[in-house]
């Protein structure tokens, strides 16, 4: 089945609702405008349809206000925004003290169904290893499954390639309605900082919650890491209800502040990592050693000793594969079952992905493009490669600057080989961004062409060498301007290996 566009609902199953059950609860609503009937959601006035509900939101580039004319042109019935949006309009106006959430709650109330169990989870780096983690582990234990977030929408009945974290809601409880109505029992997803703010998931019930790690990013729409963190907080202060498990990664320096905001909230607190609470209900990682393209772990549970060959690479892996048993576990799993299942878990696409060797050096794709993450992955990488550790990667136009010198800093002291090159430029001039990265990193080459810088690397690798290609993961797309071209970095790699067999 084709999705509609995102931005709109449609009429898949005939619904129709009075605004009062959508919205009743979030604005004052005479009987003339409760009674009134919709037949579909929408916060784009390009999708709006005959007989939807029009969203006016706010935003950071542009104001849903400006939209309304041309959303009631196109059969809006009723229009729903901020109060003083809309006035002396030919349809009827429901002021909401909250629309992003009104929003959000009438997206859920029109898709009501939901998997029985939802694990979310939040953090900087790791969500999408750690969703697709946990809807690995449940297949294997039997269950119906699915994961949505920045690789889009996958379930056993369909994968649906996407480019946000956190859909918007519309989008969201849509596909939540849909898998389930598939027969989708276990869900896990992403909850980013973006959609944790503004309120994209409320109205999903969210059965346990996850925190990973905290580190730079999104700077160009949060402040400052406080408000960063009290973004992700949001999960366990307001979704997860009370009594249900926050299994939080208790390895970093904010891991106190997230532990406490679920302790508040009354969560059932399950911490994992080297300082998880192994004799109780958490995780703890006793102790780690690398085995090729793997990683013999010891880990301890409720007392208890088990030992796992995690078949990736990476610290930080062992991160996402702890935090991911830990929802399965805190959702009813048996810990034996998590525990061996893990020993069968695959990667997600682009992260550190091995895509393929030369000259007996391997290729590595990561999606990292933010300082932290590419520490992780070269420190990750830095055992494969006995003589030179070699990274290509950039930086994003139109996002924090602040971060390109950090990359480039990071860069030149973790690998022994470094090529700059373009990474989503955006309205940017990209010389000036590989400008920024380069100040921050001696030594390191300019290839701007992407693809090209790819070529040179591989070209160049020797054995003892490991090749670490980042930024992009699985993204399909390089946006110059406004246009985003064809680009892939699997692709990139195969067409490099393939000339250099021919």
């Amino acid at each position: 089945m084709e999705l509609p566009p995102t931005g709109r609902s449609q009429d898949w199953y005939g619904t129709r609702m009075k605004i009062h059950d959508l919205l009743g609860d979030q604005a004052t609503l005479d009987a003339r405008i409760a009674a009134v009937e919709i037949s579909g959601l929408a916060v784009d006035s390009r999708a709006v349809r005959p007989g939807d509900l029009f969203f006016a939101l706010s935003g950071t580039k542009t104001d849903g206000a400006r939209f309304i004319a041309a959303a009631i042109a196109a059969g809006a019935v009723a229009v729903a925004g901020a109060a003083g949006t809309g006035t002396g309009l030919a349809v009827p106006f429901i002021a909401l003290a909250n629309p992003r959430r009104a929003l959000a709650l009438a997206s859920s109330r029109f898709y009501p169904r939901q998997p029985a169990t939802i694990a979310a989870v939040t953090g900087t780096s790791g969500k999408t290893s750690v969703a697709a983690f946990t809807r690995q582990i449940w297949q294997r234990l039997g269950h119906s499954s699915a994961s949505i977030g920045t690789i889009g929408l996958v379930s056993d009945k369909r994968t649906v390639y996407g480019s946000l974290t956190t859909p918007d809601p519309i989008a969201l409880h849509r596909q939540i309605d849909e898998i389930t109505q598939d027969g989708v029992t276990h869900l896990a997803f992403e909850a980013s900082s973006h959609g944790l703010d503004q309120f994209r998931l409320d109205g999903v019930r969210v059965s346990a919650g996850g925190f990973t790690n905290l580190s730079r990013d999104h700077m160009d729409y949060h402040p400052d890491l406080a408000h960063y963190l009290n973004a992700k907080l949001r999960l366990f202060r307001d979704l997860v209800p009370p009594g249900g498990p926050a299994v939080i990664s208790a390895d970093h320096e904010c891991s106190p502040e997230v532990i406490a905001a679920a302790d508040a909230r009354g969560l059932r607190l399950m911490t994992v990592g080297t300082h998880g609470d192994g004799a109780g209900a958490g995780i703890r990682l006793v102790a780690a050693a690398v085995d090729g393209f793997a990683q013999q772990l010891e880990i301890q549970h409720c007392g208890r000793i088990y030992f796992i060959r995690l078949p990736l690479v990476g610290a930080f892996q062992i991160e996402n594969a702890l935090v991911a048993a830990g929802l399965a576990i805190g959702t009813g799993s048996d810990p034996q079952a998590v525990f061996e299942s893990l020993e069968k878990l695959e990667g997600a696409k682009g992260r550190l992905e091995l895509v393929g060797e030369h000259n007996g050096a391997p290729i590595f794709i990561d999606y990292a493009h933010k300082p932290d993450a590419l520490a992780k992955a070269l420190h990750a990488l830095r055992p494969y490669a006995t003589r030179k550790l070699v990274v290509v990667f950039g930086a994003g136009g139109d996002r924090d600057t602040g971060k390109r010198p950090l990359m480039g800093a990071i860069a030149a002291e973790e690998a022994d080989s470094i090529i700059v090159t373009d990474d989503n430029p955006r309205s940017e001039d990209p010389a000036a961004i590989r400008a920024a990265i380069l100040a921050a990193a001696p030594g390191a080459r300019e290839i701007g062409d992407r693809a090209e810088a790819i070529r040179v690397a591989i070209s160049e690798l020797q054995p003892g060498d490991a090749l670490v290609i980042a930024g992009k993961g699985h993204e399909t797309g390089q946006i110059i301007g406004s246009n985003v071209l064809h680009f892939s970095d699997h692709e990139a790699v195969a067409d490099a290996l393939a000339s250099r067999a021919s």
